[in-house]
């Protein structure tokens, strides 16, 4: 989908507020389903969240209705594919490491495609500054802010299947509309789902998981992909990543407010630094194409 194509119709600040509304809702739910992790497990909560998400997208957006073409196919597995291991790392990480900081790491990976698409000079500035940011960030000689190495690993990860989820997020957008979030999502399931049950077992089943599963569901995946598959059809690329460059600061508020994780103020300079970096990067960067970017998380 090209901006020339977009549905011109909708007020911006209605499309912003569904935007702040979506991010708002990812961390909520990832805030939710970090205190489900002593119940099933990190892969029992990604479990719960991907299939019971999957349900609702699939009832909502009836996928079957798409008409699937052979040249298509390759860029929706990948993109489910990179979805569903997305959200699984994503969820180690934040086993060990706080909500904002896991956002923080994750979002190297939509700054990294923003940056290899622009061809500006003013974009050394944005790296060096993403790269500043991280570098206060990752386990490399800190003591007292130090963060768990395997956590800042599996949030690097996820980073980069974020970046794969863009990228071919784009085509399977292109070809499917919004059924593609339904389609990518099963393949995701198809993933998740099994090393979940392999895991957490009939733990997934019991009264004290399923109804923080349905709500982790709701606010992690169907809601706020919906939201941000609307705001994309009616905001400009730059717009949108510029607004969605500011999802590290809703993870590091929730998680404060949630979690009671409180980070040292060289970790909340630290994604000052990626996030301006971000917007930094998102401004100067002549992108073509629209960038769906859910959450990951």
């Amino acid at each position: 989908m090209t901006a020339s194509t977009r549905n011109p119709q909708g007020s911006p600040v209605t499309s912003v507020l569904l935007l702040l509304i979506a991010m708002s809702s990812i961390q909520a739910g990832a805030s939710l389903a970090k205190t489900l992790f002593q119940i099933v497990g990190a892969t029992g909560a990604v479990t719960l969240r991907t299939a019971l998400a999957t349900l609702m997208l699939v009832v909502v957006l009836r996928p079957w209705r798409a008409r699937f073409t052979a040249a298509s196919w390759p860029a929706l597995a990948i993109y489910g594919v990179s979805l569903g291991v997305m959200n699984l790392l994503y969820y180690l990480a934040l086993r060990t490491v706080p909500l904002g900081i896991t956002v923080s790491l994750e979002f190297t990976g939509p700054l990294a495609v923003a940056v290899l698409s622009s061809r500006r000079a003013i974009d050394f500035l944005w790296i060096c500054l993403a790269v500043a940011g991280l570098s206060l960030l990752l386990p490399i000689g800190h003591t007292q802010t130090s963060i768990d190495p395997t956590g800042a690993l599996f949030a690097l990860g996820a980073g980069a299947c974020w970046a794969l989820y863009i990228v071919f997020g784009q085509k399977a957008g292109a070809d499917y509309g919004p059924q593609a979030v339904a389609l990518g999502s099963v393949i995701a399931a198809m993933i998740v789902v099994p090393v979940g049950i392999a895991k957490a077992g009939a733990a997934l089943l019991t009264a004290a998981a399923l109804p923080y599963g349905l709500a982790i569901a709701l606010l992690s995946t169907a809601l706020p992909y919906t939201l941000e598959m609307i705001a994309l059809t009616r905001l400009p690329a730059r717009t949108f990543g510029i607004l969605m460059s500011i999802e590290p600061a809703f993870g590091t508020l929730f998680g404060w407010a949630i979690l009671h994780e409180v980070l040292t103020r060289l970790q909340c300079t630290a994604i000052a630094m990626i996030i301006l970096a971000s917007i930094g990067t998102t401004w100067t960067a002549t992108v073509r194409r629209t960038s769906p970017v859910p959450m990951p998380e």
